[in-house]
């Protein structure tokens, strides 16, 4: 069947046309087969993609294990945390010595002097470290998945043999993206690069900012705008590629190492400004316009370390809360005794499996190398961050006044941990995406029929007998379960039947408007997040199963899941329900009324995007007072 871009829709604003057409440049082509996720719109399972759960090999398993037993040594008697957070600096004999664990390495090929680690033993161990140090997570992270992990998935032969050894043993890396101008809108790029007269050389000019561990790394990855000729009309067009960069070239100005912060504090973003840098040709990255593609596969492995350092965080916190239940006595009774208490123990528990289940599923994705992985990787971001926080956020709440006391270290996770909702991906925005990318050919496909009903006949009936007569489409079936979920397998087929019907249902009434109906799209969106938190669930129980374990582990990780499905299906029919009642139709009225109180306001009481496109406001914002805060230098510094 022919589809309808969704950048051709009538009835939608200029401004939503660009940049549904740039997201779906950025993106690319569909996958030749659609993913798990994406067959959840459509109301198919594709149960082959989760069960059995993925494994890694044994011999590998048994080499991360004796990794993992070296790094817990060191955490627990060694790893200063505390004095990380408080002084705002991993101190360089913490780099070494993970660099001489091989942890900064891991998945680095073993030719290149690297452990030659999979994604999911690389993520088993960012857990390890996140539930003792987040600061140290986020460094691994950015050297690994999206620093020199650019190298390992698009680098030449050459370009390997020439940085990844170092990288391997001693040498940080970074990833150049965001700008003063760019957060989650990862095209708008505006450094920009372009061939010197002689070919043989790019010349860079601009500025990145947030771009973890840059003051201290030997090799930058950064993403700039390109005139490219478009092959099919002749003309130029932008595009954005990657360069390899050191910190030696000329014209590289790290003017800010690091600004003080509120978690995380360990970890540096430096800003940098590149002024006709000259980054030679064979320094490039992949190929000429093609460096989104760079970033976003990048952010496929990113998502899941953030993940994991927050499966990792809440872990942790879950731990300290319950065990703080059993002894904290109030009215002659301990804290666990109280059922207020006991409902957040239990979610507390779920979640925590529920996160570790989907985290794994989506590295065992990444190790199959799957196709069509990006939502599930996004999926993975958003919930192990909105659903981890809550766990630490809950583990305050039971911890009481003596959460808050730094010592016991229970703040200092609430604090790294509140970053995740933001980086890697606002969820606000990764809620949109999760929609749009999900259900795109659905979309276009009932669009399509609605626009020519005749020419799609069949087509058109099927979809006039779901949406008029309640005659839907048959639920799934899934086989491959242990006989014993058969209960909660039940519910997995009827919420992916009510998705599929529920996203036709929002294109049948709101048609094209549907585009840009963001509440409508995230409700849709947190219903597939919780039907594929379940799905992965249930899979990795099924795998305990499986593997025979003890009936007394069995029957606590069945109580888990049970508990979790009961939750996540209250948060889906929640969803569900909210798309026809819910407080949409006044929301416009009101967020107007704040906008205009705002433009009363005098900017300069206020702080303001330092590089706001409204011209007239620039430099009219509160400049903030760091005369007390701590200021951490310019320029590149070795480990």
């Amino acid at each position: 069947m022919a589809k309808t871009p969704f950048g051709q829709l009538k009835d939608i604003s200029e401004a939503d046309r660009e940049q549904i057409e740039a997201a779906q440049e950025m993106l690319g082509p569909e996958p030749e087969t659609m993913g798990f996720v994406k067959n959840l719109f459509w109301g198919h399972f594709r149960e082959e993609l989760l069960f059995p759960f993925p494994e890694v090999s044994l011999e590998e398993a048994s080499r991360c294990d004796q990794l993992l037993t070296e790094l817990d040594e060191y955490l627990r008697n060694e790893h200063p945390a505390i004095a990380i957070d408080q002084e705002q600096k991993i101190p360089a004999s913490v780099v070494k010595r993970l660099f001489n664990m091989g942890i900064m390495g891991m998945i680095v090929p073993k030719k290149y002097g690297g452990g030659g680690f999979g994604i999911t033993s690389y993520n088993r161990v960012l857990s390890r470290i996140g539930q003792r140090c987040g600061s140290t997570a986020v460094m691994v992270s950015a050297h690994q998945s999206i620093g020199c992990g650019a190298i390992i998935l698009f680098g030449t032969d050459a370009q390997k043999k020439r940085f990844l050894p170092a990288m391997a043993q001693d040498h940080l890396s970074a990833f150049c993206l965001s700008e003063p101008n760019v957060g989650s809108d990862a095209s708008g790029q505006e450094t920009r690069c372009k061939l010197s007269e002689d070919g043989q050389f790019y010349i860079l000019n601009g500025e990145k900012k947030w771009a973890s561990s840059a003051a201290l790394s030997g090799l930058f990855t950064v993403l700039a705008k390109q005139k490219i000729q478009d092959p099919r009309t002749g003309k130029e067009k932008d595009q954005v590629t990657a360069l390899i960069c050191t910190p030696d070239m000329a014209g590289i100005d790290i003017y800010s190492r690091n600004r003080s912060k509120c978690g995380i504090r360990g970890t540096w973003q430096a800003r940098i400004r590149f002024r006709d840098v000259k980054v030679p040709r064979e320094n490039l990255l992949h190929q000429e316009g093609k460096g989104l593609n760079v970033a976003l596969t990048c952010l496929d492995y990113g998502r899941c370390t953030l993940a994991a350092g927050m499966v990792g965080a809440a872990a942790t916190a879950y731990e300290q809360a319950v065990k703080w239940a059993q002894y904290r006595y109030q009215f002659g009774r301990p804290l666990a005794d109280f059922e207020q208490i006991q409902a957040k123990i239990a979610s507390m528990a779920a979640n925590c499996y529920a996160m570790e289940a989907m985290l794994y599923m989506t590295t065992g994705m990444l190790d199959r190398h799957d196709e069509d992985i990006m939502l599930e990787t996004g999926i993975c971001k958003v919930f192990c961050s909105e659903i981890g926080y809550r766990v630490v956020d809950d583990a305050l709440q039971i911890m009481g006044g003596e959460s808050y006391m730094t010592e016991n270290e229970v703040e200092r996770l609430w604090r790294d941990s509140r970053i995740n909702l933001i980086v890697e991906g606002a969820n606000e925005v990764m809620l949109s995406f999760i929609f749009g990318y999900g259900s795109k050919q659905l979309g276009e496909a009932l669009l399509n029929i609605a626009k020519n009903p005749m020419k799609h006949l069949g087509q058109a009936l099927r979809i006039s007998a779901e949406l008029f007569l309640g005659i839907k489409k048959q639920r799934p079936r899934i086989t491959r379960l242990h006989p014993s979920l058969a209960p909660l397998q039940g519910k997995l087929e009827n919420y992916t039947q009510q998705l599929s019907h529920e996203t036709k249902r929002m294109f049948h009434k709101h048609r094209e408007k549907l585009i840009t109906r963001q509440m409508l799209q995230a409700r849709l969106s947190w219903a597939a997040i919780w039907i594929h938190a379940m799905s992965c669930s249930l899979s990795y129980l099924d795998r305990a199963l499986r593997l025979e374990k003890k009936r007394e582990q069995i029957d606590s990780q069945t109580a888990l899941v049970e508990h979790f499905f009961n939750l996540a299906s209250r948060a889906i029919e929640q969803n569900f329900q909210a798309l026809k009642n819910n407080a949409d139709d006044t929301l416009p009225a009101a967020a107007k009324a704040a906008l205009r109180y705002a433009h009363q306001l005098p900017n300069a009481h206020y702080v303001l995007p330092e590089k706001t496109p409204i011209k007239g406001a620039r430099g009219t914002g509160r400049q903030p007072d760091q005369t007390h805060i701590q200021q951490f230098g310019s320029g590149w510094l070795t480990l």
